[in-house]
């Protein structure tokens, strides 16, 4: 892991384990292999072959093989359409093209459009393949192009948080620092109910992000994609006694400064 990384990891993890311990879910029999943070095509059809042993196998629940059928699938659908979608961002580099911008979006196809050299598809392409797939397309025009690339991907942090809203981040990044990149968590962030929510459905159940925190996974690890929603819930005043009783103090001391009467 990078050491520049580890404040913000280590602050989450902190903060998690100052939280209520609550029974931990079956969580799906499957390693990530070494590897870089943004995985390869070799990698995913490597996780995807264990997915797939899990989702078959009698020796666990339904619901884990449920979770593991769920889990291949999306890697399927990186591995058969690719990983770039609208709202995505491509951060580019090309040694002696000055006139290209820095970052250009993703346009629907997908695809990006470059001043001087048109559209470039980006169908089926991941993100770990980015830079090759551009060079060799601008080697169409040019020769020998030496290009940098990398992926950003749109993701939506909310609840509370210090600033909820969208992001354009690297694939690359852990999610813990994708917490800490909103604000970090808020005062009464229920750190333990963080979850990752695709189309208003839970995409990453409670416990699967626990894990992810714990391991140190990155967001294209977990094959998340534009638009999906890290979703950070605030404690109920129920399960909290420390903060009933805060606001409540809080509440009572402001009304005795005001002169308020409150009994």
């Amino acid at each position: 892991m990078n050491a520049s990384r580890l404040p913000a990891v280590l602050a989450l993890l902190l903060l998690l384990g100052l939280g209520t311990t609550r029974p931990a879910a079956a969580q799906l029999p499957v390693e990530y292999r070494p590897g870089g943070s943004v995985m390869n095509r070799a990698e995913l059809e490597a996780l995807l072959e264990q997915y797939e042993d899990a989702a078959l196998s009698p020796a666990y629940s339904e619901t884990i093989r449920s979770g593991a059928r769920s889990a291949a699938q999306r890697i399927r659908q990186r591995l058969e359409e690719g990983d770039f979608q609208v709202g995505d961002r491509v951060v580019l580099e090309v040694e002696g093209e000055a006139a290209l911008p820095d970052t250009v979006p993703v346009e629907p196809g997908p695809r990006i459009d470059l001043p001087l050299f048109g559209s470039i598809s980006l169908d089926g392409v991941l993100r770990s393949e980015i830079t090759a797939h551009l060079t060799a397309e601008l080697g169409r025009v040019i020769r020998e192009p030496v290009v940098r690339a990398q992926a950003l991907m749109r993701l939506s942090v909310q609840g509370a948080v210090g600033r909820p809203g969208f992001y354009a981040v690297p694939s690359d990044m852990l999610l813990s620092e994708a917490i800490m990149f909103a604000g970090g968590p808020a005062p009464g962030a229920d750190l333990e109910a963080l979850h990752v929510e695709r189309g208003g459905t839970q995409l990453l159940t409670e416990a699967e992000v626990q894990r992810a925190l714990t391991e140190g996974r990155t967001l294209d690890q977990l094959s998340l994609q534009a638009g999906d929603q890290l979703r950070l819930p605030a404690e109920t005043e129920g399960t909290n006694i420390f903060l009933v009783i805060g606001r409540y103090a809080l509440v009572v001391g402001s009304a005795l400064l005001l002169g308020v009467r409150v009994f």
